[in-house]
């Protein structure tokens, strides 16, 4: 693979997943770490990307406020968003987790909406803040810079004190066979707290997601209960989800 394509490569896959490790490209594009580290330190150089201990983060994924304009796949997370928020009703407590497509579901939510909801992402947390009739509850403790989440015990200890009754996960990958996997080891202590907390864990991914795998496992495919998608729920992608029992919308 040549330079250009390796670094286009990268940029795609910062893009895709937020954040990426020089251990995972390695084995990716089959180079040495030394030839990824000198592409992340030239697309860091031309401020495409921001280079950190162990890889690389996005500019967006930096930022506490996510404009708009800079959401990667935004149209499709919108219809996601769309989708989830048909099984919000009120009365409910709604746990989320952090990322680019819980961001857009928080600003879809509906104005008169009448819920209750849990987070521990400081983005989506600004997010909820501006609705006008929904309570918002920040599970605090050490805060992740690299994900704007709080993370540690505190906060999965505090997370394991309630029962909401949905949980919306943003992922960064899933498959048949791995699951749910991500790349930040205390973000996925979070994940699993958070499922085993929750009556419904729902997991919002853009198709682009659907059939890859990251380094560390949250949970089986088991564990959940529902896929959202920006696809039709018959399209063929979607069918092995179906025949593993998870409800695809």
């Amino acid at each position: 693979m040549l330079k250009k394509e390796r670094q286009a490569y990268i940029l795609h896959q910062v893009s895709l997943h937020n954040k990426v490790l020089s251990s995972s490209l390695c084995t990716e594009i089959n180079v040495s770490e030394d030839t990824i580290r000198r592409d992340l330190q030239e697309l860091a150089e031309e401020g495409k990307i921001i280079k950190v201990h162990g890889g690389a983060l996005s500019h967006s994924f930096n930022q506490v406020y996510f404009p708009s304009d800079r959401v990667y796949s935004q149209n499709q997370k919108q219809i996601i968003a769309s989708k989830a928020i048909k099984l919000i009703n009120n009365g409910m407590f709604v746990l989320t987790s952090g990322g680019t497509t819980v961001i857009e579901l928080a600003r879809s939510l509906p104005p008169q909406l009448k819920a209750t909801f849990i987070s521990g992402s400081i983005p989506a947390i600004l997010e909820y803040m501006h609705h006008p009739t929904i309570e918002v509850i920040l599970i605090g403790d050490k805060i992740s810079k690299n994900s704007k989440i709080t993370v540690g015990s505190e906060a999965i200890a505090k997370i394991k004190q309630i029962k909401p009754d949905l949980c919306f996960l943003g992922t960064n990958a899933i498959d048949i066979e791995h699951g749910i996997t991500e790349n930040d080891w205390e973000v996925v202590q979070l994940k699993k707290a958070m499922i085993e907390s929750s009556k419904k864990v729902v997991v919002l991914s853009i198709s682009e997601k659907v059939n890859s795998v990251q380094p560390i496992k949250v949970c089986d495919l088991s564990e959940i209960d529902i896929l959202i998608t920006e696809l039709n729920a018959t399209d063929p992608i979607l069918k092995p989800f179906k025949d593993a029992g998870v409800t695809v919308a």
